[in-house]
C-alpha cells in the first residue's frame, strides 16, 4: 500500500511538473504583457516584470486594427469549421456505411492530401484566387482552411461512423426512421466525440493559419490576427508589451470554445442509443 501511495505521489508530481513545463511560454507571454516597453527590451531579461504595467490590455482593446484582426479571424475560423463539419458528416457517414466502387480511392485521396503543407501550394492558391477574383477576400482564406481541413475531419468521424455497430441503424430503420432521420437522431450523438475533436482541430487550425493569409489578403482591416499582429513590431517601432497582450488575448476564443463543446467528449459517447 505505501509502495502504491508513494508512486500516486510521484506521478502526481510528474504530471504537475509536465504541466509546468507547457505552461511556461503563456507564463511569460503574460509577464511580458504587463511589463513596459523599454523594460521588454532590457538585457538581460528578467522574469518579473521590474514595473508593473495594467493598461495594455485597455490599449490593444480600444485599438480599432485590433478589433478588426480579432472579427476576421472568427468570422475565417467559424466559417470554415461550419463547411468542414457540414461537408465530412455527410461524407464520413457514406463511406463508412456503403460499398461503392472507388470507395478506397476516395478515401486514399482525402488521405493524400493531408501530405500538402499550404506553404508548398501557396504560389499555385494565390494564382487561382487571382483568376477567380477572389484576392483579398474572406471567401479565399475560408475555402482554403476548409479545404485543407476537410480530410481530417473525413477520416475521423470515418472512424467514429464505423465503430457503430449496424444493428442500431437496422432497428431505427425498423421503427421507421430514414436514412438521413437516422443520421441525425441517432448517429451524429454517438459520433459527438469525433464531431468535437473535428471542431476543435479546424477551429484551430483556421485561427491560426498564416502563410496563406500573409499571402493572399491585401487590406490591413481584413487581415486575422496571425497576420496584422506584426504591426506591433516593426523595423520602425517595438512594442513586445502590446504584441504579448494581442497574444495573450487570442489565446480566449479557443480556450472558450473547448470549454463550451469539452462536456460533449463525454456525453455524445452515450446519447442517442436509447430510443
Amino acid at each position: 500500500m505505501r509502495a502504491r501511495g508513494a508512486r500516486g505521489v510521484w506521478l502526481t508530481l510528474g504530471g504537475l511538473a509536465l504541466a509546468a513545463v507547457f505552461a511556461m511560454p503563456y507564463v511569460i507571454m503574460l509577464l511580458g504583457s504587463l511589463r513596459t516597453s523599454q523594460d521588454n527590451k532590457t538585457s538581460p531579461p528578467s522574469f518579473w516584470p521590474r514595473q508593473w504595467q495594467w493598461d495594455t490590455y485597455a490599449q490593444i482593446l480600444s485599438d480599432g486594427r485590433f478589433l478588426n484582426w480579432l472579427g476576421s479571424s472568427v468570422i475565417v475560423a467559424a466559417a470554415s469549421t461550419l463547411i468542414v463539419i457540414v461537408v465530412a458528416i455527410p461524407a464520413a457517414y457514406i463511406t463508412a456505411r456503403t460499398r461503392f466502387p472507388g470507395r478506397m480511392v476516395f478515401l486514399f485521396v482525402v488521405l493524400i492530401t493531408q501530405m500538402f503543407a499550404p506553404t508548398s501550394l501557396v504560389v499555385g492558391i494565390y494564382r487561382q484566387f487571382f483568376e477567380l477574383n477572389l484576392v483579398n477576400t474572406y471567401a479565399a482564406l475560408i475555402l482554403t482552411n476548409a479545404a485543407f481541413n476537410l480530410a481530417f475531419a473525413i477520416w475521423i468521424l470515418h472512424g467514429f461512423f464505423s465503430s457503430i455497430p449496424r444493428e442500431i441503424e437496422e432497428a431505427a430503420a425498423v421503427d421507421g426512421a430514414g436514412r438521413i432521420r437516422t443520421l441525425a437522431s441517432i448517429m451524429l450523438p454517438l459520433t459527438a466525440p469525433g464531431a468535437v475533436t473535428a471542431i476543435i482541430f479546424t477551429f484551430i487550425a483556421a485561427w491560426n493559419e498564416y502563410v496563406v493569409a500573409l499571402t493572399l489578403i491585401i487590406s490591413d482591416e481584413r487581415k486575422p490576427l496571425t497576420v496584422g499582429m506584426r504591426a506591433y513590431v516593426t523595423g520602425y517601432e517595438q512594442h513586445w508589451d502590446q504584441l504579448f497582450a494581442a497574444s495573450v488575448i487570442a489565446i480566449v476564443p479557443v480556450a472558450i470554445l473547448f470549454t463550451l463543446i469539452e462536456k460533449h467528449l463525454v456525453g455524445g459517447l452515450t446519447a442517442g442509443s436509447v430510443k
